[in-house]
């Protein structure tokens, strides 16, 4: 008798072993499935600009519908997450605001990091991020004209970025404009012809 009670003991504590294992890797893969997707930060600039009517301005919105539209046509195929941060023009950036977007990282569950930016700053938030957001995988994309007038190239640029985070586990911080996906030093904005150039 005390044998087989000692068995039932013995046959009740590997049940519960087991079901805190399973719970274990659930959370695991749980947790693995969220570090899987894409985080995309919304920072403002001509990517996301509109006309107001009234003033007669290009001015940044504070919501994401540019990006949102984008992402839509991936037709719930990929793990995204869309948070909007900043909601500026680059020129207007400061310190405080690249560090808000470097704990936004940091807080993140996403190691790959999408971010979209105004073009003539985004080499300065990207040496920001190298130094604050070690491990991760980042890429700064943007658009030259706003995406309320011309699709194509905030799109392109959009899904280009989305395209190397997912490609690839190599963490840096990378700058993707016009075709080119690049280690943010060896890029540039060519302002002379409007384009972005491998350096």
């Amino acid at each position: 008798m005390k044998k087989m009670t000692r068995i039932l003991r013995d046959l009740a504590a590997w049940r519960t072993l087991i079901k805190g294992a399973e719970a274990g890797w659930v959370a695991v893969f749980q947790r693995g499935a969220r570090m899987a997707g894409v985080l995309v930060i919304n920072t403002g600039g001509t990517f996301n600009k509109r006309y107001d009517e009234i003033s007669g301005a290009l001015f940044v919105p504070t919501d994401e519908s540019a990006i949102e539209a984008i992402v839509g046509e991936f037709r719930g195929n990929l793990d995204l997450r869309v948070l909007g941060l900043v909601h500026k023009d680059s020129l207007h950036m400061t310190a405080d605001d690249r560090e808000r977007i470097a704990r936004a990282i940091a807080a993140a569950g996403e190691r790959k990091v999408l971010i979209v930016h105004g073009t003539d700053t985004m080499h300065l938030t990207a040496e920001h991020l190298e130094r604050g957001c070690p491990g991760r995988r980042i890429v700064l994309t943007g658009a030259m004209k706003p995406y309320a007038y011309d699709r194509q190239e905030a799109a392109v640029n959009l899904a280009l970025g989305v395209g190397w985070l997912m490609a690839a586990d190599e963490a840096g911080v990378f700058i993707g404009m016009h075709g080119l996906v690049r280690p943010h030093a060896q890029i540039i904005k060519d302002r002379a012809n409007g384009v972005f150039r491998a350096v």
